[in-house]
């Protein structure tokens, strides 16, 4: 186990924000994740675990406690089953799959961040979850200092959420991700920005020119995360895009100024895109707020336009928030997690 003291946050969040934690300890195996947590425990000290620092806002005054960065290395395969140690690329992962032919996971190209994180939010895009090829997660649980490997049945997965991030918030570490992709599979290109670039469905695309496409897709969003590029300093998506029962969204229907869209959920609800809510509040592209606004290229990306604090976002969030609620009677549920 690697530790240090006082370590400036920011540089490991894609906000590029936050002040100093206070212990940081990075670990490479299972024995130094263990190590870590016991540091913790015999201190008394806060715990948070890091990965890509991709769906991270970290406070200005950093986290009094420990921050563990969990940067186990590796991916095994077994036929269609591939076992990724959480500390591997999610983005890289991804091209090694495709490029053997493996599909389940195509349209999750670009998403920044570590294999780790991708069951704790059921990470999604373009027509694809991780829960759909997710077979086992293994863990670490802080509780009982043990080891477990937990089936897919038992993480609870839903929209954006598994019981890493609702009712087992904390009691867990992931360490290893088991998931069985599609040996020869044709690409999910179902979403409607799918849908346009690859329209002949004599000629379906392979995996690799969907993923592609999906990547090219998302840096236009500024959702990929590219180097000097200021659009791009953001936690990606910043708020979930609500499920309300059917009444609520005719409600929403009624008083918009424009048509209202709106996509499956479970029976008598409806989905509807944040950041549609968000346009009709009078957040638009390129707005601002201070050092903090919203991307030019994609409404749901809150960015840090050069010297952003962790309370600039936080009060372009809070404004957003009650403007939309005040309209619609929706509260948006912001998906970044709060590191302080």
């Amino acid at each position: 186990m690697l530790l240090r003291e006082e370590v400036a946050l920011a540089p490991y969040t894609t906000l590029g924000i936050g002040g100093p934690a206070r212990w940081f300890a990075e670990a490479e195996d299972e024995a130094s994740v263990l190590e870590s947590v016991r540091f913790a425990r015999e201190r008394g000290l806060p715990l948070f675990v890091l990965g890509g620092g991709s769906n991270v806002l970290a406070a200005d005054e950093g986290f009094p406690g420990l921050v563990l960065r969990v940067g186990l290395r590796g991916v095994e395969q077994d036929g269609s089953h591939f076992r990724v140690a959480a500390g591997e690329n999610w983005d890289d992962f991804v091209s090694l799959a495709v490029d053997r032919g493996f599909g389940g996971i195509e349209c999750l190209a670009g998403i920044p961040g570590t294999v780790g994180g991708t069951p704790v939010q059921n990470v999604g895009a373009y027509g694809q979850e991780v829960a759909g090829t997710i077979v086992a997660v293994r863990v670490l649980d802080v509780e009982h200092l043990t080891w477990a490997d937990l089936p897919a049945a038992a993480c609870g997965f839903a929209y954006r959420r598994s019981i890493f991030n609702s009712s087992h918030r904390g009691r867990f570490i992931v360490t290893r991700v088991e998931y069985r992709l599609r040996s020869g599979a044709f690409p999910v290109t179902s979403y409607p920005d799918l849908k346009r670039r690859f329209q002949d469905p004599k000629q379906p695309p392979s995996l690799q020119e969907a993923a592609a496409a999906v990547r090219e897709i998302r840096r236009g969003k500024g959702m990929l995360l590219v180097e000097g590029e200021p659009d791009c300093r953001s936690a990606g998506s910043f708020f979930k895009n609500p499920v309300v029962p059917e009444a609520r969204y005719e409600a929403i229907a009624a008083i918009a100024s424009t048509p209202a869209p709106r996509f499956a959920a479970a029976k008598g609800f409806v989905k509807i895109p944040a950041a549609w809510l968000l346009e009709e509040a009078g957040f638009h592209k390129g707005y601002t707020l201070g050092a903090a606004g919203i991307s030019n290229r994609h409404t749901l990306a809150l960015i840090n336009r050069g010297g952003a604090t962790a309370k600039d976002i936080v009060a372009l969030r809070d404004r957003i928030v009650a403007a939309v609620e005040a309209r619609f009677q929706v509260r948006l549920e912001p998906e970044p997690v709060w590191l302080g």
